[in-house]
């Protein structure tokens, strides 16, 4: 559904026209179609699904869906942070970047959270957030959910829980990236993505699964051959396609467990709530 709008301007010109020219000077130039905010597409983002109607309405006056495509940079490092994202079908990296441009993957986001919340007017971004596997996600400008935040409602409470959840994903990305092997690294990067996918396709190259875990592409190379191998996967140029979740989830061990149970206790808390 869509609005549209009318361009119209009284005419100054007193020169007589022809029934042709009449017929264009009458016909309104249209300027292009907004997409109108509904409930059941917010609520494709599991956070917003959690809020009443009322509390998801007040929201809409700011509320904003945009197209997330790959590569997107929705901040960087060190940005003021304009608009909170809320992404849908979108998969979005948080990532840290050293100076001589080697990455490092913190974090992952998708249908079930939210990226870019800052809660002080003062406050930078601490990290670089940037689209990973492209789709849809709804914006809100941060100066407004300060605001809401500020009252106490239940999007802070949200918040709140998801900022533990997400915390919880961070220490054991840090405790991995020490801990565990290459395999299960790959293993829990894989899972992480496949929990916020619509199938069981991901389209990925293998240097960027080797960027984000901040390791060797021929290390990515000879790991997943092994995954594929034992048939937990099967990969093709730009494109991993898991076959046996189960096994995967085996092989990633700890590695993926404890940020799986922490996101997990989250959507037991927003379930209880409602």
């Amino acid at each position: 559904m869509y609005k549209a709008y009318s361009n119209l301007t009284p005419a100054t010109n007193t020169t007589p026209v022809t029934a042709h020219d009449w017929k264009a000077a009458s016909t309104p130039s249209i300027a292009p179609a907004t997409p109108v905010i509904s409930i059941t597409g917010a609520q494709q983002n599991e956070l917003l699904r959690a809020l009443s109607r009322s509390d998801l309405e007040r929201l809409f006056c700011q509320l904003e869906l945009v197209a997330l495509p790959v590569g997107k940079h929705l901040f960087d490092f060190g940005d003021k942070i304009d608009y909170t994202y809320f992404p849908t079908n979108a998969i979005v990296s948080l990532l840290y970047v050293m100076e001589d441009g080697a990455t490092t993957e913190i974090a992952v986001v998708g249908r079930e959270g939210v990226a870019g919340v800052a809660l002080y007017e003062a406050e930078r971004a601490t990290c670089t957030a940037v689209v990973q596997s492209a789709g849809y996600g709804y914006r809100l400008k941060t100066a407004f959910l300060r605001e809401v935040f500020n009252e106490g409602g239940a999007l802070a409470k949200l918040l709140m829980r998801y900022t533990s959840a997400m915390f919880a994903q961070m220490a054991q990305n840090v405790v991995g990236g020490r801990h565990c092997s290459i395999e299960q690294k790959l293993c829990r990067w894989l899972l992480d993505r496949l929990d916020r996918s619509l199938s069981n396709e991901l389209k990925v190259t293998q240097d960027t699964m080797a960027n984000m875990l901040g390791v060797r592409r021929e290390s990515i190379t000879v790991t997943a051959r092994k995954l594929q191998d034992e048939g937990l996967i099967q990969y093709r140029r730009g494109t991993v396609e898991v076959l046996d979740r189960a096994g995967l989830e085996a092989a990633a061990g700890n590695c993926y467990k404890a940020a799986r149970a922490g996101f997990e206790q989250f959507r037991s808390d927003i379930s209880a709530a409602n």
